[in-house]
């Protein structure tokens, strides 16, 4: 136990080290998973024995459950909205087409049977989001067109269509499957999982709309337990939990009643990121570099069609429309690109970890095939995709890539403040546009009560109403000192009024009394133990 810990502390640390090497390589991040999991496996340097394929499929299926559901989660829908209907294509349609293609190519040329070829086609038929935008995020490239939005949500959401895909195929394998129960299994994985996952999201957001003064951290926990269920439920009763999981991702990231959202996103966010390195070392782990040699020529050719085939006709066959008011020129290029970005990832190498534990007699080693075509997509393609971008002047140097995720955080923030007025307070019966603000201040929110006032220029202040103001945060840099002192019980501050203290070059800015926060006025009274926060200039 105390060496697997210690032998996991150091995979992480390494992964990290090798993620700050990759990212001024240009070589993507997990790519360098992968390949450390091929050291530490039974076939690398350290030889760590682990062939244990049914465990690693629970593992990698759990660590799914999260990649998918942050997948929704993370996703800005108002930057995803305009390009939703080419990318729910994609990630449907585009997925069954891939698979057929990619079938045929198998069968006609490389010479597998065709239930082989078909369970090929499925598992290779899902592009990555994570390869993607590790990529992208790493490089901060915002693509033009929304192409970075589009890519976002067809990776994300077209797991779920995959996944059908191969289960079906491996029922085909296993044999005694009418062509009704085939139907049935088909609709109902959709079907249940919709159910299941629109279900769950009107239920989350009806509970945490009535979560009241939450503790801390208490809505993170709540987001953490509702993705393990929303795959869990559907799954038992045969629909697709994936398709689940991504549905109440996408409902829940857009609502403002989850309790310390910002948090619960870099939660999310940081879950996401550790699955997907021990997901993406444990298949490295997993593999056998011994064995590759047998299937890497098969593996280059499914990777060059794949590439240079099957995909580009997908995109162009769904994406044929042209927007209005873009140059047929603009559409190829934004077409090259997303025919490039269809990186395959995790995913596929988990789908075929589920192919080689299912009773279904399978005549290639599905495995290492989808193995080496992930490492060869993620390596070649990967490695290019920022140059592909540049030379087909895809990247928008007015944008950034972050604000394509709900976890992006502009870097001019804007400061909240609160102000509560009295019945003394002077602003007391005048209106929003009597107030004699500064021109980078605004009220933005008026709290009455438990009602919450949008502010116009006709509305009258009441005593009691608290009132949110908002202003540019200080960004000047021209940094002051923050001093922290405690009024000590001899000392010569206490019992005496701040107006009466001579603090220098500094300013009292807030007094701590008691677990309370005070805002300092001349005529306020220092006690023993009061905690003082000064501003210096010194």
């Amino acid at each position: 136990m105390t060496l697997t810990l210690i032998c996991a502390a150091a995979v992480v640390i390494l992964g990290l080290l090798l993620s700050r090497f990759s990212s001024r390589a240009g070589i993507p991040v997990l790519l360098g998973f992968i390949l450390l999991g091929m050291v530490f496996g039974s076939d690398g340097l350290l030889k760590i024995p682990f062939e244990n394929f049914d465990f690693a499929n629970q593992i990698c299926s759990v660590a799914l459950i999260f990649i998918i559901f942050y997948g929704g989660f993370g996703m800005s829908w108002r930057r995803a909205k305009p390009v939703m209907v080419p990318a729910v294509l994609l990630s449907t349609l585009g997925v069954v087409l891939t698979a057929g293609i990619m079938a045929l190519f198998c069968r006609l040329v490389l010479g597998m049977d065709w239930l082989d070829s078909l369970l090929v086609g499925s598992i290779l038929s899902s592009t990555d989001a994570a390869s993607v935008f590790s990529i992208l995020r790493a490089k901060r490239l915002n693509l033009r067109f929304g192409t970075a939005s589009l890519l976002e949500m067809e990776s994300g959401s077209n797991d779920p269509a995959a996944y059908t895909l191969t289960i079906l195929v491996l029922s085909l394998m296993r044999g005694g499957v009418s062509s009704g129960e085939m139907v049935w299994m088909a609709f109902s994985q959709v079907a249940f999982g919709l159910l299941c996952g629109a279900g769950l999201a009107v239920g989350s957001v009806w509970f945490f709309r009535r979560l009241k003064n939450p503790e801390a951290g208490v809505g993170t926990l709540l987001i953490f337990a509702i993705a393990l269920l929303s795959y869990a439920l559907p799954t038992l009763i045969g629909g697709n939990g994936y398709l689940s999981t991504y549905l109440v991702g996408v409902v829940l990231g857009h609502q403002n009643c989850i309790p310390e959202k910002k948090a619960a996103v870099h939660f999310m966010d940081g879950v996401t990121s550790l699955m997907q390195m021990a997901l993406f070392f444990l298949l490295g782990l997993l593999s056998f570099p011994s064995l590759m040699p047998r299937v890497l020529p098969m593996a280059v050719g499914i990777t060059l069609f794949l590439t240079l085939v099957a995909r580009p006709a997908v995109v162009f066959l769904l994406l044929l429309r042209r927007p209005e008011g873009r140059s047929r020129l603009s559409c190829l290029r934004q077409k090259l690109l997303i025919s490039w970005a269809g990186l395959r990832g995790a995913t596929s190498i988990v789908f075929a970890i589920m192919a080689v534990i299912d009773p279904a007699s399978i005549s290639v080693d599905i495995f290492h095939i989808a193995f080496c075509v992930v490492l060869l997509s993620i390596g070649v393609q990967g490695s290019l995709l920022p140059w592909a971008a540049h030379r087909l002047s895809m990247i928008d140097t007015e944008a950034d890539i972050m604000r394509t995720f709900n976890d992006y955080s502009s870097d001019t923030p804007i400061q909240f403040i609160r102000l509560h007025i009295t019945p003394e307070h002077p602003w007391q019966g005048k209106t929003i546009m009597e107030l004699a603000l500064p021109p980078d201040l605004q009220v933005a929110m008026v709290l009455r009560g438990e009602a919450k006032v949008i502010p116009r220029g006709n509305t009258l202040l009441q005593p009691g109403d608290l009132l949110i103001l908002t202003t540019l945060a200080y960004e000047e840099n021209r940094p002051f000192s923050i001093i922290e002192s405690e009024v000590e019980p001899d000392g010569s501050w206490q019992g005496r009024t701040l107006a009466d203290i001579d603090w220098g070059n500094a300013l009292v800015v807030l007094v701590r009394r008691e677990g309370k926060m005070l805002i300092p006025t001349g005529r306020l009274r220092l006690k023993a133990g009061d905690q003082l926060v000064l501003a210096s200039g010194d």
